[in-house]
Protein backbone atom coordinates (compact mmCIF):
# COMPACT_ATOMS: atom_id res chain seq x y z
CA UNK A 1 0.00 0.00 0.00
CA UNK A 2 1.33 3.46 -0.87
CA UNK A 3 2.13 5.90 1.91
CA UNK A 4 -0.74 8.27 1.01
CA UNK A 5 -3.28 5.43 0.97
CA UNK A 6 -2.01 4.17 4.31
CA UNK A 7 -2.48 7.64 5.84
CA UNK A 8 -6.02 7.79 4.43
CA UNK A 9 -6.85 4.39 5.89
CA UNK A 10 -5.58 5.47 9.30
CA UNK A 11 -7.82 8.54 9.30
CA UNK A 12 -10.86 6.58 8.17
CA UNK A 13 -10.46 4.10 11.02
CA UNK A 14 -11.13 6.93 13.45
CA UNK A 15 -13.61 8.98 11.44
CA UNK A 16 -15.78 6.01 10.46
CA UNK A 17 -17.65 5.67 13.79
CA UNK A 18 -18.87 9.28 13.70
CA UNK A 19 -21.52 8.99 10.96
CA UNK A 20 -22.99 6.03 12.80
CA UNK A 21 -23.50 8.29 15.79
CA UNK A 22 -25.63 10.59 13.65
CA UNK A 23 -28.17 7.85 13.12
CA UNK A 24 -28.69 7.37 16.84
CA UNK A 25 -30.94 9.33 19.16
CA UNK A 26 -28.96 12.50 19.89
CA UNK A 27 -30.68 12.93 23.26
CA UNK A 28 -29.52 9.70 24.90
CA UNK A 29 -26.23 11.23 26.05
CA UNK A 30 -28.21 14.13 27.53
CA UNK A 31 -30.35 11.65 29.41
CA UNK A 32 -27.25 9.79 30.57
CA UNK A 33 -25.76 13.03 31.88
CA UNK A 34 -28.96 13.90 33.74
CA UNK A 35 -29.06 10.44 35.33
CA UNK A 36 -25.53 10.96 36.65
CA UNK A 37 -26.43 14.17 38.52
CA UNK A 38 -27.73 14.28 42.09
CA UNK A 39 -28.86 16.95 44.56
CA UNK A 40 -30.59 16.88 47.92
CA UNK A 41 -33.99 18.49 48.48
CA UNK A 42 -32.77 22.00 49.22
CA UNK A 43 -29.91 21.90 46.72
CA UNK A 44 -27.21 22.48 49.32
CA UNK A 45 -25.46 19.24 48.32
CA UNK A 46 -24.79 18.46 44.67
CA UNK A 47 -22.77 15.88 42.76
CA UNK A 48 -22.30 15.07 39.10
CA UNK A 49 -20.39 12.45 37.13
CA UNK A 50 -19.39 13.21 33.54
CA UNK A 51 -17.04 11.60 31.10
CA UNK A 52 -15.13 11.70 27.84
CA UNK A 53 -14.23 8.84 25.51
CA UNK A 54 -11.16 9.57 23.36
CA UNK A 55 -9.86 7.29 20.62
CA UNK A 56 -6.54 8.65 19.38
CA UNK A 57 -4.53 7.43 16.42
CA UNK A 58 -1.00 8.65 15.64
CA UNK A 59 1.17 7.92 12.63
CA UNK A 60 4.77 9.14 12.86
CA UNK A 61 7.13 7.59 10.28
CA UNK A 62 10.22 9.19 11.89
CA UNK A 63 10.97 9.17 15.63
CA UNK A 64 10.34 12.50 17.32
CA UNK A 65 11.44 13.73 20.74
CA UNK A 66 7.89 14.02 22.07
CA UNK A 67 5.64 12.42 24.69
CA UNK A 68 4.44 9.49 22.58
CA UNK A 69 6.19 6.23 23.34
CA UNK A 70 5.97 3.34 20.91
CA UNK A 71 8.33 1.29 18.77
CA UNK A 72 5.78 1.29 15.94
CA UNK A 73 5.06 4.02 13.42
CA UNK A 74 1.32 3.78 14.12
CA UNK A 75 -0.02 4.05 17.67
CA UNK A 76 -3.63 3.60 18.81
CA UNK A 77 -4.28 5.14 22.25
CA UNK A 78 -7.82 4.84 23.69
CA UNK A 79 -8.80 6.75 26.84
CA UNK A 80 -11.85 7.03 29.07
CA UNK A 81 -11.95 10.02 31.44
CA UNK A 82 -14.46 10.13 34.29
CA UNK A 83 -15.00 13.38 36.19
CA UNK A 84 -16.67 13.79 39.57
CA UNK A 85 -17.76 17.26 40.69
CA UNK A 86 -19.34 17.89 44.09
CA UNK A 87 -20.49 20.96 45.96
CA UNK A 88 -21.54 21.52 49.58
CA UNK A 89 -23.19 24.87 50.18
CA UNK A 90 -21.81 27.90 48.38
CA UNK A 91 -18.21 27.73 49.56
CA UNK A 92 -17.00 24.13 49.31
CA UNK A 93 -16.30 22.36 46.04
CA UNK A 94 -14.47 19.14 45.24
CA UNK A 95 -13.49 17.38 42.03
CA UNK A 96 -11.72 14.26 40.85
CA UNK A 97 -10.65 12.74 37.53
CA UNK A 98 -10.13 9.04 36.82
CA UNK A 99 -8.49 7.93 33.58
CA UNK A 100 -8.47 4.51 32.00
CA UNK A 101 -5.84 4.41 29.25
CA UNK A 102 -2.48 3.00 28.20
CA UNK A 103 -0.54 5.58 30.21
CA UNK A 104 -0.68 9.27 30.99
CA UNK A 105 1.10 9.85 27.69
CA UNK A 106 0.20 7.72 24.63
CA UNK A 107 1.98 4.36 24.70
CA UNK A 108 1.47 0.83 23.40
CA UNK A 109 1.19 -0.61 26.93
CA UNK A 110 -1.85 -2.34 28.47
CA UNK A 111 -4.81 -0.39 29.83
CA UNK A 112 -4.58 0.95 33.38
CA UNK A 113 -6.76 3.06 35.68
CA UNK A 114 -5.53 5.98 37.82
CA UNK A 115 -6.68 9.02 39.74
CA UNK A 116 -5.08 11.88 37.84
CA UNK A 117 -6.83 14.65 39.78
CA UNK A 118 -8.50 15.05 43.16
CA UNK A 119 -8.85 18.27 45.09
CA UNK A 120 -10.96 20.24 47.54
CA UNK A 121 -11.60 23.97 47.04
CA UNK A 122 -12.84 26.45 49.64
CA UNK A 123 -14.18 29.91 48.78
CA UNK A 124 -12.77 32.02 51.62
CA UNK A 125 -14.03 35.37 50.34
CA UNK A 126 -17.17 36.21 48.40
CA UNK A 127 -17.18 37.19 44.71
CA UNK A 128 -14.23 34.89 44.03
CA UNK A 129 -11.68 37.18 45.65
CA UNK A 130 -9.91 34.28 47.42
CA UNK A 131 -10.15 30.52 46.92
CA UNK A 132 -7.94 27.94 48.61
CA UNK A 133 -7.36 24.52 47.06
CA UNK A 134 -5.46 21.40 48.08
CA UNK A 135 -4.95 18.06 46.36
CA UNK A 136 -3.62 16.88 43.01
CA UNK A 137 -4.54 19.22 40.17
CA UNK A 138 -3.30 20.98 37.03
CA UNK A 139 -0.71 23.73 37.33
CA UNK A 140 -1.77 27.37 37.55
CA UNK A 141 1.19 28.37 35.34
CA UNK A 142 0.40 29.39 31.77
CA UNK A 143 -2.91 29.27 29.95
CA UNK A 144 -3.06 26.04 27.93
CA UNK A 145 -4.01 23.89 30.93
CA UNK A 146 -7.40 25.64 31.07
CA UNK A 147 -8.28 24.12 27.67
CA UNK A 148 -6.16 20.97 27.56
CA UNK A 149 -9.03 18.44 27.67
CA UNK A 150 -9.95 16.84 24.36
CA UNK A 151 -13.26 18.64 23.89
CA UNK A 152 -11.74 22.13 24.35
CA UNK A 153 -8.41 21.50 22.58
CA UNK A 154 -8.80 22.16 18.83
CA UNK A 155 -5.82 19.85 18.18
CA UNK A 156 -5.10 16.22 18.96
CA UNK A 157 -1.69 17.05 20.46
CA UNK A 158 -0.37 19.65 22.89
CA UNK A 159 1.81 22.63 21.93
CA UNK A 160 5.52 21.90 21.57
CA UNK A 161 6.40 23.53 24.91
CA UNK A 162 4.16 20.99 26.71
CA UNK A 163 5.41 17.86 24.94
CA UNK A 164 8.71 18.53 23.17
CA UNK A 165 11.56 16.72 24.96
CA UNK A 166 14.72 18.68 25.76
CA UNK A 167 18.17 17.07 26.31
CA UNK A 168 17.75 17.40 30.11
CA UNK A 169 17.62 14.15 32.08
CA UNK A 170 16.13 13.76 35.55
CA UNK A 171 17.34 10.26 36.44
CA UNK A 172 21.02 11.13 36.21
CA UNK A 173 22.70 14.42 37.08
CA UNK A 174 24.22 16.61 34.37
CA UNK A 175 27.96 17.02 34.87
CA UNK A 176 29.41 18.55 31.67
CA UNK A 177 28.59 20.28 28.40
CA UNK A 178 29.87 17.36 26.26
CA UNK A 179 27.46 15.11 28.14
CA UNK A 180 24.56 17.48 27.36
CA UNK A 181 25.46 17.56 23.66
CA UNK A 182 25.59 13.76 23.51
CA UNK A 183 22.15 13.59 25.12
CA UNK A 184 20.90 16.11 22.56
CA UNK A 185 22.36 13.94 19.76
CA UNK A 186 24.04 17.05 18.42
CA UNK A 187 27.71 16.05 18.96
CA UNK A 188 27.92 13.50 17.48
CA UNK A 189 24.90 14.08 15.26
CA UNK A 190 22.67 11.02 15.12
CA UNK A 191 19.50 10.12 13.17
CA UNK A 192 16.08 9.64 14.73
CA UNK A 193 16.89 6.06 15.71
CA UNK A 194 19.40 7.44 18.19
CA UNK A 195 16.81 9.81 19.63
CA UNK A 196 14.51 6.85 20.29
CA UNK A 197 17.03 5.21 22.61
CA UNK A 198 16.75 7.78 25.39
CA UNK A 199 13.28 9.32 24.97
CA UNK A 200 12.24 7.91 28.36
CA UNK A 201 15.09 9.81 30.04
CA UNK A 202 14.36 13.28 28.73
CA UNK A 203 12.21 16.14 30.05
CA UNK A 204 10.02 18.78 28.38
CA UNK A 205 9.77 22.34 29.67
CA UNK A 206 6.25 21.59 30.94
CA UNK A 207 4.95 18.02 31.18
CA UNK A 208 1.39 18.46 29.90
CA UNK A 209 -1.01 19.85 32.53
CA UNK A 210 1.33 18.84 35.43
CA UNK A 211 -1.13 17.17 37.84
CA UNK A 212 1.29 17.46 40.77
CA UNK A 213 0.23 17.40 44.44
CA UNK A 214 0.07 20.51 46.59
CA UNK A 215 -1.96 23.58 47.48
CA UNK A 216 -2.95 26.78 45.72
CA UNK A 217 -4.53 30.16 46.38
CA UNK A 218 -6.35 31.95 43.58
CA UNK A 219 -8.88 34.71 43.05
CA UNK A 220 -10.14 37.63 40.99
CA UNK A 221 -9.98 41.31 41.85
CA UNK A 222 -11.55 43.59 39.28
CA UNK A 223 -9.92 42.92 35.92
CA UNK A 224 -7.03 41.02 37.48
CA UNK A 225 -6.82 37.38 38.52
CA UNK A 226 -4.02 35.69 40.41
CA UNK A 227 -2.94 32.19 41.38
CA UNK A 228 -0.08 30.81 43.46
CA UNK A 229 0.81 27.17 44.09
CA UNK A 230 3.20 25.07 46.16
CA UNK A 231 3.64 21.53 44.87
CA UNK A 232 5.85 18.49 45.20
CA UNK A 233 7.15 18.49 41.60
CA UNK A 234 8.54 20.97 39.08
CA UNK A 235 6.80 21.80 35.81
CA UNK A 236 9.07 19.41 33.90
CA UNK A 237 8.65 16.47 36.33
CA UNK A 238 7.33 13.19 34.91
CA UNK A 239 3.80 11.97 35.87
CA UNK A 240 4.91 9.33 38.39
CA UNK A 241 6.55 12.17 40.34
CA UNK A 242 3.19 13.90 40.81
CA UNK A 243 1.89 11.41 43.37
CA UNK A 244 1.95 12.70 46.97
CA UNK A 245 4.30 9.96 48.21
CA UNK A 246 6.78 9.99 45.32
CA UNK A 247 8.80 13.11 46.14
CA UNK A 248 10.10 14.48 49.45
CA UNK A 249 8.69 17.83 50.48
CA UNK A 250 12.11 19.25 51.34
CA UNK A 251 12.41 20.43 47.71
CA UNK A 252 8.99 22.00 47.00
CA UNK A 253 8.16 23.60 43.65
CA UNK A 254 6.55 27.02 43.35
CA UNK A 255 4.43 28.51 40.58
CA UNK A 256 2.38 31.67 40.08
CA UNK A 257 0.37 33.49 37.44
CA UNK A 258 -0.95 37.07 37.32
CA UNK A 259 -3.66 37.67 34.73
CA UNK A 260 -5.23 40.82 33.31
CA UNK A 261 -8.44 41.08 31.29
CA UNK A 262 -8.57 44.61 29.84
CA UNK A 263 -11.86 43.79 28.09
CA UNK A 264 -14.01 40.83 27.09
CA UNK A 265 -11.81 40.03 24.08
CA UNK A 266 -8.38 39.88 25.71
CA UNK A 267 -6.81 37.73 28.42
CA UNK A 268 -3.13 38.37 29.25
CA UNK A 269 -0.93 36.61 31.78
CA UNK A 270 2.54 36.50 33.32
CA UNK A 271 3.75 33.29 35.01
CA UNK A 272 6.84 32.16 36.91
CA UNK A 273 7.92 28.85 38.43
CA UNK A 274 10.85 27.19 40.17
CA UNK A 275 11.44 23.57 41.12
CA UNK A 276 13.95 20.73 41.35
CA UNK A 277 14.06 18.52 38.25
CA UNK A 278 16.05 15.53 39.53
CA UNK A 279 14.20 12.43 40.69
CA UNK A 280 14.74 11.40 44.34
CA UNK A 281 16.81 8.42 43.18
CA UNK A 282 19.17 10.66 41.19
CA UNK A 283 19.39 13.14 44.07
CA UNK A 284 20.53 10.36 46.43
CA UNK A 285 23.53 9.69 44.16
CA UNK A 286 24.82 13.27 44.17
CA UNK A 287 28.25 14.05 45.69
CA UNK A 288 28.24 15.24 49.33
CA UNK A 289 29.08 18.82 48.36
CA UNK A 290 25.91 19.29 46.29
CA UNK A 291 22.18 18.63 46.59
CA UNK A 292 18.97 18.55 44.58
CA UNK A 293 18.52 22.26 45.31
CA UNK A 294 21.42 22.93 42.93
CA UNK A 295 19.61 21.21 40.06
CA UNK A 296 16.74 23.62 39.39
CA UNK A 297 14.36 24.53 36.64
CA UNK A 298 13.40 28.22 36.53
CA UNK A 299 10.60 29.30 34.21
CA UNK A 300 9.21 32.65 33.10
CA UNK A 301 6.22 32.70 30.73
CA UNK A 302 3.85 35.10 28.99
CA UNK A 303 0.44 34.14 27.61
CA UNK A 304 -2.21 35.95 25.62
CA UNK A 305 -5.70 35.04 24.47
CA UNK A 306 -8.02 36.86 22.06
CA UNK A 307 -11.57 36.05 20.99
CA UNK A 308 -13.85 37.88 18.56
CA UNK A 309 -16.89 36.39 16.89
CA UNK A 310 -15.76 33.17 15.13
CA UNK A 311 -12.01 33.69 15.72
CA UNK A 312 -9.92 32.68 18.73
CA UNK A 313 -6.18 33.22 19.09
CA UNK A 314 -3.83 32.00 21.83
CA UNK A 315 -0.11 32.49 22.27
CA UNK A 316 2.48 31.58 24.89
CA UNK A 317 6.21 32.05 25.23
CA UNK A 318 8.24 30.12 27.81
CA UNK A 319 11.80 30.81 28.86
CA UNK A 320 13.35 28.02 30.94
CA UNK A 321 16.73 27.68 32.62
CA UNK A 322 18.16 24.40 33.89
CA UNK A 323 21.02 24.70 36.38
CA UNK A 324 23.62 22.18 37.52
CA UNK A 325 26.85 22.70 39.51
CA UNK A 326 29.91 23.12 37.29
CA UNK A 327 27.83 23.46 34.10
CA UNK A 328 26.83 26.65 32.27
CA UNK A 329 23.20 27.67 32.72
CA UNK A 330 21.23 25.79 30.07
CA UNK A 331 18.61 28.16 28.63
CA UNK A 332 15.85 27.32 26.19
CA UNK A 333 12.98 29.34 24.72
CA UNK A 334 9.75 27.86 23.33
CA UNK A 335 6.72 29.63 21.90
CA UNK A 336 3.58 28.98 19.91
CA UNK A 337 0.74 30.92 18.29
CA UNK A 338 -2.53 29.07 17.82
CA UNK A 339 -5.67 30.15 15.98
CA UNK A 340 -9.09 28.53 15.77
CA UNK A 341 -11.79 29.62 13.36
CA UNK A 342 -15.39 28.43 13.41
CA UNK A 343 -16.49 28.07 9.78
CA UNK A 344 -19.92 26.75 10.80
CA UNK A 345 -21.36 25.67 14.16
CA UNK A 346 -20.07 22.15 13.39
CA UNK A 347 -16.84 22.77 11.48
CA UNK A 348 -13.66 24.29 13.00
CA UNK A 349 -10.20 24.81 11.59
CA UNK A 350 -7.04 25.43 13.60
CA UNK A 351 -3.44 26.38 12.85
CA UNK A 352 -0.57 26.39 15.32
CA UNK A 353 3.04 27.46 14.78
CA UNK A 354 5.56 26.15 17.35
CA UNK A 355 9.24 26.77 17.82
CA UNK A 356 11.88 25.82 20.40
CA UNK A 357 15.30 27.48 20.55
CA UNK A 358 18.40 26.67 22.62
CA UNK A 359 21.12 29.01 23.88
CA UNK A 360 24.73 28.56 22.80
CA UNK A 361 27.22 26.83 25.08
CA UNK A 362 30.99 26.45 24.84
CA UNK A 363 32.13 22.93 24.01
CA UNK A 364 35.89 22.19 24.12
CA UNK A 365 35.66 20.04 20.97
CA UNK A 366 33.06 21.86 18.86
CA UNK A 367 33.32 25.46 20.01
CA UNK A 368 30.18 27.54 20.46
CA UNK A 369 27.09 25.47 19.71
CA UNK A 370 23.39 25.31 20.66
CA UNK A 371 22.87 22.71 23.40
CA UNK A 372 19.81 21.18 21.74
CA UNK A 373 18.17 20.60 18.39
CA UNK A 374 16.23 23.73 17.51
CA UNK A 375 12.76 22.70 16.40
CA UNK A 376 10.07 24.25 14.22
CA UNK A 377 6.66 22.58 13.94
CA UNK A 378 3.42 23.46 12.18
CA UNK A 379 0.12 21.89 13.32
CA UNK A 380 -2.93 21.94 11.03
CA UNK A 381 -6.19 20.53 12.37
CA UNK A 382 -9.82 20.21 11.35
CA UNK A 383 -12.67 19.39 13.74
CA UNK A 384 -16.12 18.17 12.71
CA UNK A 385 -18.65 18.34 15.55
CA UNK A 386 -21.47 15.97 14.59
CA UNK A 387 -23.59 16.54 17.69
CA UNK A 388 -23.19 18.46 20.97
CA UNK A 389 -21.53 15.28 22.29
CA UNK A 390 -19.55 13.80 19.38
CA UNK A 391 -16.66 15.25 17.38
CA UNK A 392 -13.79 14.04 15.19
CA UNK A 393 -10.43 15.74 14.61
CA UNK A 394 -7.69 15.17 12.06
CA UNK A 395 -4.24 16.76 12.26
CA UNK A 396 -1.12 17.05 10.13
CA UNK A 397 2.18 18.24 11.63
CA UNK A 398 5.33 18.83 9.54
CA UNK A 399 8.45 19.45 11.64
CA UNK A 400 12.05 20.43 11.08
CA UNK A 401 14.97 20.14 13.51
CA UNK A 402 18.40 21.75 13.22
CA UNK A 403 20.81 20.06 13.15
CA UNK A 404 19.22 16.83 11.98
CA UNK A 405 19.96 14.42 9.13
CA UNK A 406 16.24 13.84 8.51
CA UNK A 407 15.25 17.31 7.30
CA UNK A 408 11.48 17.83 7.19
CA UNK A 409 9.46 15.09 8.94
CA UNK A 410 5.72 14.47 8.92
CA UNK A 411 3.20 13.23 11.48
CA UNK A 412 -0.52 12.54 11.32
CA UNK A 413 -3.10 12.20 14.08
CA UNK A 414 -6.83 11.64 14.37
CA UNK A 415 -9.23 11.57 17.30
CA UNK A 416 -12.79 10.45 17.92
CA UNK A 417 -14.21 12.13 21.02
CA UNK A 418 -17.58 11.57 22.70
CA UNK A 419 -18.54 13.26 25.96
CA UNK A 420 -21.41 12.75 28.39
Amino acid sequence: MSRSRRYLAIVLLVVAPAPAALGQDEDWLDRLGASLSWANDDGSLRARVSGSLELDLYHTPEVRADLRFSDEETLFAPRLCLFLDGQAGTRTYGFAQVRIDTGFDPTDESLEARFDEWALRLAVLDAGHLNLQAGKFATVVGAWTRRHHAWENPFVTAPLVYEGLTPMWDRRATVSIPQVLRRAHVVPLSPSEGVALDKHQRLPIVWGPVYATGAAAAGTVGRFDYAFEVKNAALCARPESWEPDERPWDTPAFGARLGWRPNVMWDLGLSAARGTYLTPGAADLLPPDTSAHNHRQDVLALDAGFAHRHLQVWAEIYGARFTAPGVDDLDTLSWYIETKYKFTPRLFGAVRVNQQLYADVDDPASGTIAWGRETWRLDLALTVRFTPHVQVKVQYSPQREEPSPEGLTHAFAAQFNARF
